[in-house]
């Protein structure tokens, strides 16, 4: 038997824990420790876990997102969504939205000034552009966690990041459809279907999760001990992450709506909750490290102009969209001044859709998608957290008391 994923997992909490407490000591966020940990022990610098390892490790990070999916779940209260109405929602559409067309618009114009601007490079601008929609929950939630944010800045993020993963599939389906539609190589699918998949992709998650979450509610009247209870919540998360990927839905959303229902109609809810909080930190710490270990620093050397521009504008996009959200929906003052600060975290989704990239766009502008798209994420993952600490704080939503 071979035991070597046990050392490497001992090594990834060990280097979290360590990084965390450093981070704590520089008035950091816990999650940017990991990070910093994680590229430290990676193959970017000491080498400690080599690339060799990362698919057997894999798991943990996937198990990791399930239970932080189940957690931004159970902050998609009906109660208050009858409170704010579809403010989140609008607001969630217009900073993904503004997000891509700003990248967009940017690479066109890069594009024309470089004289290079032809049928592939629309369709690699439309791709790549469509990836920046997305936003990863996991960096917010933990440092909200962290610093015990609550304030309406921090309801309006939660809610928003919720949606934005759902916003983030659809536009990517229909810059997908475009780019195929305008690809003179291939027979042509109706652009109408291709723009239905991805629609169809969140109704599949949808359901698997809200039938698990039905599961989960009646679970937790049947079976009373703490432990049986903890034990059913993580058989109901693993079931619903592997059903989503099984049937080609997002276990990410499967498990965010599997938490929404929990959090709706059990009266339980609460309860479970503090189980979860107390007995999830070491894989929330090998998620994070392990995201570390797989940020390449040498891919930033790589990705030229085209890169700054999908940092530089896909940032302008999530502020000014958010700001104006903000505003059209009169969410107050500290919403539309911070939240698209809030929502540069940007990982596993746009990673994911990266790869279908390198499907649909020919060899070299493919893999290009895919290096810009992985070294925005170092960029994001690392300063995100900072900045969703600092725009918290000044909205008043965590109290730092020395």
């Amino acid at each position: 038997m071979d035991l070597t994923v046990l050392f490497y997992a001992g090594i990834i909490i060990a280097t979290g824990l360590l990084f965390g407490k450093l981070a704590k000591y520089l008035h950091l966020p816990n999650v940017t420790g990991y990070l910093v940990g994680g590229v430290l022990i990676g193959p970017s610098v000491l080498g400690l876990i080599s690339k060799l390892a990362l698919p057997g490790l894999e798991l943990i990070s996937t198990i990791a997102l399930g239970f932080i999916a189940f957690s931004i779940g159970n902050e998609l209260k009906i109660v208050y969504f009858k409170k704010v109405g579809t403010k989140p929602i609008v607001i969630a559409v217009l900073e993904a939205t503004l997000a891509v067309v700003f990248v967009f618009g940017a690479l066109l114009i890069y594009f024309a000034i470089t004289n290079t601007m032809d049928n592939e490079h629309v369709r690699f601008a439309l791709v790549l552009a469509s990836i920046a929609a997305a936003t990863a929950p996991a960096a917010t939630l933990m440092v909200i966690r962290q610093y015990k944010a609550k304030g309406k800045l921090t309801e309006t993020l939660m809610s928003v990041v919720a949606i934005d993963d759902s916003v983030a599939v659809i536009l990517f389906g229909i810059g997908i459809a475009i780019a195929n539609a305008i690809n003179p190589a291939l027979e042509h699918s109706s652009v109408f279907m291709q723009v239905l998949q991805p629609i169809f992709e969140i109704l599949i998650s949808l359901g698997i999760g809200g039938l698990f979450g039905v599961i989960l509610v009646f679970g937790c009247k049947w079976f009373t001990g703490r432990g049986n209870r903890i034990s059913l919540v993580v058989a109901t998360i693993l079931l619903t992450i592997y059903l989503g990927d099984l049937l080609d839905g997002s276990s990410i959303l499967a498990c965010m709506a599997l938490g929404a229902v929990f959090t709706n109609f059990s009266k339980k809810q609460e309860e479970i909750n503090r189980l979860i909080y107390f007995t999830t930190p070491w894989i929330y710490i090998m998620f994070f490290v392990l995201s570390g270990v797989e940020l390449d620093l040498k891919i930033l050397t790589s990705v030229g102009l085209v890169g700054v521009i999908y940092v530089i504008f896909r940032l302008v996009g999530k502020i000014f969209g958010a700001s104006l959200g903000g505003r059209l929906t009169h969410s107050g003052k500290n919403v539309s001044k911070y939240l698209g600060f809030a929502l540069i975290p940007q990982a596993g989704v746009a990673i994911g859709l990266s790869l279908v990239a390198t499907q649909v766009l020919p060899g070299e502008l493919g893999y290009q998608v895919r290096a810009v798209v992985l070294a925005a994420t170092v960029i994001f993952e690392l300063s995100g957290p900072i900045v969703t600490k600092h725009v918290l704080k000044k909205a008043g939503d965590i109290i730092i008391i020395h």
